[in-house]
């Protein structure tokens, strides 16, 4: 299969960056994504030139570490699924595609393809915790959790933090990553004790960084890898007001 690669090529977050174009013969069907990249880079490198920079690490689509939008999707459009699980086949004999790194304000760019996302650590220090003792397991049957609450937790478990929603969204939100660790932690009975803590503080950092609002556009569903749900966000709306208001009652006691 030939392919024609338009990669965006970028040596510095202070460097303006630009398209490269790269043809490449012979792409086999079973390759991922990355392979095919790893590829093009072994031609570069042979010919004395820059290979391209993206990020990736398990390439099982559990880590996160990759992601980069092609033609105008994040992970590439295949549902469910991340870039190092996309699999040439995807493609047709002699597909044009434009590779960029995820676009964001709170996401810049390394180096052509990566890009910084430390900001969402930061919003996990910030409240991503519980205070539960983490020694040896429990007995199964010491805290009692019904099967459609955990089932639930896990749902928003899965999110690997790839900042998919975030590159997607017209406003550059990151609503949808923090609800899901919110929810997460706040359907369980170990993530009780910090539930309206963990609120505030994550809202708070995330509104410190530099991410947009939502404003309900489902886009970030839409690209998830793992198919986050939007009912967290507002899960997360609905545990932040209520620790606003308890704050606030609170602080009205004490002044009484």
């Amino acid at each position: 299969m030939r392919l024609t690669l338009h990669v965006w090529r970028q040596s510095g977050p202070a460097v303006k960056g630009g398209f490269e174009t790269y043809e490449l013969e012979d792409v086999d069907t079973h390759m991922s994504f990355l392979e095919m990249l790893d590829v093009l880079n072994e031609e570069l490198i042979g010919r004395g030139e820059e290979p391209v920079v993206f990020e990736h690490d398990c390439r099982e689509g559990i880590c996160g570490s990759c992601g980069f939008v092609i033609n105008g999707v994040p992970h590439g459009g295949q549902r469910g699924s991340t870039v190092c699980q996309l699999h040439m086949r995807h493609f047709a004999d002699g597909d044009e595609l434009f590779i960029e790194p995820f676009r964001a304000k709170a996401f810049p760019v390394i180096k052509d393809l990566m890009v910084d996302r430390s900001a969402f650590d930061r919003i996990m220090q910030a409240g991503g915790f519980i205070s539960a003792r983490t020694g040896s397991a429990p007995d199964a049957n010491a805290i009692p959790i019904g099967k459609d609450e955990a089932e639930h937790a896990m749902d928003f478990a899965e999110c690997i933090g790839c900042g998919a929603c975030v590159a997607t969204c017209p406003n550059g939100a990151a609503m949808l990553f923090v609800s899901a660790k919110i929810s997460h932690l706040g359907l369980l009975p170990q993530g009780q004790p910090e539930r309206d803590s963990r609120a505030l503080a994550m809202v708070e950092a995330m509104e410190s960084e530099a991410f947009g609002a939502c404003t309900n556009f489902t886009a970030c569903e839409a690209v998830c890898p793992k198919e986050i749900s939007i009912a967290g966000i507002a899960r997360m709306n609905r545990d932040w007001r209520r620790a606003l208001l308890r704050g606030s009652a609170a602080a009205s006691g004490k002044r009484r």
